[in-house]
């Protein structure tokens, strides 16, 4: 019995030896170097480099794909709002499987055998999936919930530390900026036209609220969002009367699954109080589709594409 505890102790410190390596004093120091990323006041710990992600959201599916980050994408969500891929994403973006069509369910996502996920700040919370219980199953979380630039950017950058990209990051970020600087360039001296953000109707407009990343996204593109001192929501429902009130120089209508954006234009002619306005009677409509306003990868494409709705007369 003796011998065999010696035994089981000298196995035991072979393996404890074996945890680390040792310094020039002989002292034991641990051989990996963990990577702590802020996102957002929560601070993720990495100790290696994901390898089985899942995206939620198509913003986040697509910013993957910009990054070069496919291959290590094993579902994705929400394609319900989503109208697909812009073109040169496109093949890549099939390549991927639906974890589930809508948001993402606690059972889909614990057995998807993933173990980091990229995703909408929507996909969490009471009504989500709980990132405690996520990070338990040693699942790892970085929320998207970007509502400047400055904080998009930082998400990009740090989406490329984690997976030790961190310069095509950092170039990525740098070549949207310089195309948002040229359509700025264009717009100097521009006065701003008021724009009303129309996602859907009802008992009123579902529109969206001054802290929302599309307001940012609107003045940036040479607009001013008709909603933008509603500051405590990011998306609201405002009466038909209010937006009367306002006079929109510009609807900025949402494309996504249903109903159709031909419905929703028809829906807004077709209303008493919206017909009203001199922008639906001369059909001042822009369309974008839902992802496109969303934080992501295509801050420059939807700023351009706005831009050019909102002063056809300089971008012909």
């Amino acid at each position: 019995m003796k011998k065999l505890n010696l035994l089981l102790a000298g196995i035991l410190l072979l393996v404890v030896a074996g945890c680390g390596t040792d310094t020039e004093d002989g002292t034991a120091k641990q051989s990996e170097v963990t990577l702590v990323v802020d996102n957002y006041g929560r601070e993720v710990e990495f100790s290696e480099k994901p390898s089985k992600v899942l995206t939620l959201g198509p913003n986040a599916t697509e910013l993957f794909i910009a990054l070069g980050l496919t291959e290590y994408v094993i579902g994705n969500s929400l394609d319900n709002h989503s109208r697909g891929a812009l073109p040169e994403y496109k093949e890549d973006y099939e390549k991927i499987p639906e974890l589930t069509y809508g948001s993402a369910t606690r059972e889909a996502v614990l057995t998807s055998g993933a173990d980091f996920i990229y995703g909408l700040d929507w996909e969490f919370g009471s009504e989500g999936l709980d990132i405690n219980e996520l990070e338990n199953y040693g699942i790892k979380v970085y929320m998207n919930q970007a509502t400047s630039m400055e904080e998009i950017y930082q998400e990009i950058v740090d989406i490329g530390r984690i997976f030790d990209i961190e310069d095509r990051a950092k170039a990525f970020v740098e070549e949207q900026k310089e195309r948002i600087a040229k359509v700025q360039e264009k717009l100097d001296g521009q006065e701003p036209v008021d724009v009303l953000v129309y996602d859907s109707g009802g008992n009123g407009v579902f529109t969206a609220g001054g802290t929302n990343f599309e307001t940012l996204l609107i003045e940036l593109a040479g607009g001013r969002n008709s909603f933008e001192d509603i500051t405590d929501k990011q998306w609201t429902t405002v009466s038909y009367e209010e937006v009367l009130a306002r006079k929109p120089e510009v609807i900025l209508i949402h494309d996504y699954d249903a109903p159709s954006i031909e419905q929703k234009i028809k829906d807004i002619k077709n209303d008493s109080a919206l017909s009203q306005l001199e922008s639906v009677k001369n059909e001042n409509f822009v369309v974008i589709s839902l992802e496109s306003v969303l934080p992501g990868n295509r801050m420059a494409y939807t700023v351009e594409t706005l831009a050019k709705g909102f002063y056809p007369e300089l971008f012909q």
